[in-house]
């Protein structure tokens, strides 16, 4: 056994992926601060010893890690094993030096499968990766539960979960993990953790993109825009860089509509129809408020439609939606409360759970989650459809194109959907659509600068509040 060296450093450590001697200590010094810095600027300065294997341009391993590897891109701090220094050791009945092990994991993971093998024998579909970020906020404590049990993708479908996070987040990461890894998920089969979106990111067939800045007081919704924004270019093109070419990414962190937009323009190589704006829960909160005036549950109300942008300008459409198969207006015959109460209602339903809770909603948004991709990989049923904000070239409702915008689709169950074309419009939906239309090419204005389309120059028509943004 190699002795413990122990090194006070003020700096972030992490471990490598792989190496051809399990045990060898490899050293690093760097000051990243920031998951989204130029990968180009000059991280970190290596350190090298004559009499030892110490490699230079490698790091000091994490001290809970069990196997190493040299990582190119970047400093960035990533948890890829549970074993503690003075605990290191090739596990029974594994070969460390066995090139087909799978070291680039949190824990358990490690150690203690061939998923080739198990393939073979259990007929289970291809593992998946699954990419989420702020993966240690409140939303994804409630998500990657979900996400590990076969909730979302079923139960035959085995999962990997890499979950992004930040330097001051890192150690409510790593307790993420150890209870993904306490809780004995039998489809969850690789767990890894980092900070760097182009090593968190690498080969990810879904990327749930959970993480952003909220609203602070006295900061203008322009400067909000921007600092997101930021965020959202970099993850866009570190997913352009190193995710499946295929790769869904669904943008829950707000705005959402424009920061897909943004994350899209930043990923020219992924086809931009993979992109969707997480509006999923105000068609849940919708219906919730149609079934509880008409006095029915919640299944007997469809075809709800989200359309427009995740604010206060979002349109909630009754016009097309359905009780009982009935037309909404046929059975809610109160116009009024429809076109007021209900309208309202949906669009600041997330104000209203901040005063009473003290904070923003986390299980409901994780739930919408969980909705919003089972309807992407799951038939529509017949006759209904969903809402989801994507591109809006090639929609056949008039909508400007250019734009991430809440609208009816319906899939086949392949990760991918359609337009629906079957929906009425009338003067009152038309002229709210237009509303939520315009916010959106004002705020696609406001972030030119992060899309590629020249100087931004942001005149916001009024400013709408975005649940949880304060």
């Amino acid at each position: 056994m190699t002795s413990v060296m122990h090194i006070d450093l003020i700096s972030s450590v992490s471990p490598s992926k792989t190496s051809t001697h399990p045990f060898t200590f490899q050293l690093i010094l760097h000051s990243a601060s920031m998951a989204v810095a130029d990968l180009k600027s000059p991280y970190y300065t290596s350190t090298e010893f004559s009499n030892s294997k110490l490699s230079s341009s490698t790091r000091l391993s994490y001290n809970r890690c069990l196997n190493f590897r040299q990582l190119a891109r970047s400093p960035a701090p990533v948890i890829r094993c549970s074993v503690t220094s003075d605990q290191i050791q090739a596990p029974v009945g594994v070969d460390a030096n066995d090139p087909k092990q799978k070291p680039e994991c949190f824990g358990v993971f490690c150690l203690t499968y061939d998923l080739k093998a198990e393939e073979e024998t259990k007929s289970w579909k291809k593992m998946i990766n699954v990419a989420v970020s702020g993966a240690a906020g409140m939303i994804s404590n409630h998500l990657l539960f979900k996400l590990a049990s076969g909730e979302v993708f079923g139960p035959d479908q085995p999962i990997a979960l890499k979950l992004l996070g930040s330097e001051r987040s890192f150690g409510a990461l790593e307790g993420v993990a150890m209870e993904l890894e306490d809780s004995l998920y039998p489809l969850l089969r690789e767990v890894s953790i980092g900070i760097d979106p182009y090593e968190v990111f690498e080969d990810a067939d879904w990327a749930l993109l959970i993480g952003a800045k909220p609203r602070g007081p006295g900061m203008e919704r322009a400067d909000l825009l921007d600092i997101n924004g930021q965020i959202f270019a970099e993850q866009g093109k570190a997913l352009n860089a190193v995710a499946s070419p295929n790769v869904k990414v669904m943008v829950v962190g707000n705005p959402c509509n424009t920061n897909a937009l943004i994350c899209l323009k930043n990923a020219p190589n992924i086809p931009a129809k993979n992109f969707h704006a997480l509006t999923r829960l105000d068609e849940n909160r919708a219906k919730c408020q149609l079934a509880l005036k008409a006095g029915v549950f919640y299944d007997k109300v469809s075809n709800v439609t989200i359309w427009g942008n995740h604010s206060t300008t979002q349109v909630p459409d009754f016009l097309n939606a359905k009780i009982h198969g009935i037309p909404v207006p046929e059975v809610i015959r109160d116009r009024k409360w429809l076109e007021e109460d209900f309208t309202q209602m949906v669009q600041t339903r997330g104000g209203a759970l901040i005063k009473k809770w003290g904070r923003s909603s986390a299980a409901s948004t994780a739930v919408s989650v969980v909705d919003a991709i089972r309807s992407l990989v799951t038939p529509t049923p017949e006759g209904d459809w969903f809402s989801t904000g994507v591109y809006t070239n090639g929609n056949p409702y008039g909508i400007a194109e250019g734009i991430v915008f809440s609208m009816p689709c319906r899939s086949n169950g392949d990760g991918d959907y359609e337009f629906v074309k079957d929906v009425i419009f009338d003067d009152y939906l038309r002229k709210k659509i237009k509303k939520s239309e315009d916010e959106l090419l004002a705020e696609k204005k406001c972030v030119a600068h992060l899309t590629g389309e020249g100087i931004a120059v942001c005149d916001l028509p009024e400013d709408t509040m975005l649940p949880g943004e304060v």
